[in-house]
């Protein structure tokens, strides 16, 4: 595949953009829930490590998700840039800007549960306000992997620059496999952190097969 030089070098700095948003996302996961895993409610990441995290931790992971969000975004809207057709890459285009909506409100979600368990100690509060908006998980879901699985199938049926083969390292790819390590790892205060940073590190993984594969491209 040959490419032209500006375009290659400007896809590799975004997909790089997109690894140092995966980063900054990811690290605020792993800052609001390490700790001690040992829980007594419903709910197991309601868990005791999270009630004497510092506050800071938390504002910290909120800081961090802003540029991450920006810096995700610089990526995935440039990944349109390998469809090969004008009209699917306008579909792309408009399910990536609908599929960005939900990042910074799940990250939120998760953040302010565990600020509130921590700052009040009150089990019961934190895990009825969990309860209570829990389906803002699954809308966000739904409208998030839209823009991921259409990719998919544009990449398996040749749709795009990239070869077929890549399809299947989509990042829903890369998402089952780190569940499958995950169901490995045994309760700690790692297995929560790296849980609460699934979709970052799959995301991780995906930019980084593409930027490789960017670099090799001639």
């Amino acid at each position: 595949m040959t490419r032209n030089g500006m375009k290659h070098r400007t896809m590799m700095l975004c997909l790089f953009c997109g690894l140092l948003g995966c980063v900054c996302m990811g690290a605020g996961d792993w800052l609001m829930i390490y700790g001690d895993p040992a829980y007594t409610g419903s709910v197991y990441w309601i868990a005791e490590g999270a009630r004497s995290i510092s506050q800071w931790r938390f504002d910290l992971a909120m800081i961090l998700a802003f540029p991450g969000i920006l810096l995700y975004g610089t990526a995935l809207f440039a990944i349109q840039n390998y469809i090969l057709d004008a009209k699917e890459r306008k579909i792309y285009h408009y399910l990536n800007a609908f599929g960005m909506t939900p990042w910074l409100m799940l990250h939120m979600f998760v953040v302010m549960i565990l600020c509130l368990w921590s700052f009040s100690g009150d089990l019961e509060a934190a895990t009825e306000l969990r309860n209570r908006l829990s389906w803002v998980v699954f809308a966000g879901e739904v409208i998030m992997l839209p823009v991921f699985v259409y990719f998919f199938f544009l990449q398996i049926r040749g749709k795009t620059e990239l070869p077929r083969g890549m399809a299947f390292t989509n990042v829903l790819f890369f998402y089952i496999l780190l569940r499958v390590v995950l169901a490995l790892i045994p309760g700690s205060a790692f297995r929560l952190g790296f849980a609460n940073s699934l979709m970052s590190q799959a995301m991780f993984l995906w930019f980084l097969s593409l930027l490789i594969h960017e670099k090799a491209a001639p």
